[in-house]
């Protein structure tokens, strides 16, 4: 074997003990009502001290119903589905470290930023923001979200 081969055999065999060493650790979590029974993902998935959330939309708990009041009214959902899945985990929206949203129309983003500032006392995880062209079941908006258990004299939140 030449020395390029090896080290991607190594490589992989690596990313291989890394990936089953992360499962042995690894929850599936799905105890809120938010997401609909048959998707084929877990509403959210916990690796040591960090729980990954998958992109929420502004369903109704439970359904496949968009909320009606447009990016507000959708945004406010997302948020609050997030909010339940985080608490059903043992976390809450000040573990959060990381978001990303999804807009299907740029123009709203200010309106989006409005409702998403609600849900923190001025402690904002770090997040993107980025314009998609199509999001499922026509939603207007998509969260995902990262949260960690951490020492709050460990976390810095820099400007």
């Amino acid at each position: 074997m030449t020395s390029a081969r090896l080290t991607a055999a190594a490589a992989a065999g690596f990313l291989c003990a890394f990936v089953a060493s992360a499962q042995s650790s690894t929850a599936a979590e799905s105890a809120s009502k938010s997401v609909v029974v048959d998707l084929p993902f877990s509403e959210s998935v916990k690796v040591g001290n960090m729980l990954y959330l998958s992109g929420q939309i502004g369903i109704v708990p439970g359904t496949d119903t968009l909320v009606k009041g447009g990016i507000e009214g959708e945004t406010r959902q997302a948020m609050n589905n997030i909010k339940a899945i985080l608490k059903t985990s043992g976390y809450s929206m000040s573990n959060l470290v990381k978001c990303t949203a999804m807009l299907s129309d740029m123009s709203n983003w200010e309106r989006f930023n409005a409702v998403y500032r609600s849900f923190f006392d001025g402690r904002f995880p770090a997040r993107s923001t980025f314009g998609v062209t199509g999001l499922a079941l026509g939603a207007q908006v998509e969260i995902e979200c990262m949260a960690a258990v951490t020492n709050p004299d460990a976390t810095k939140r820099l400007r």
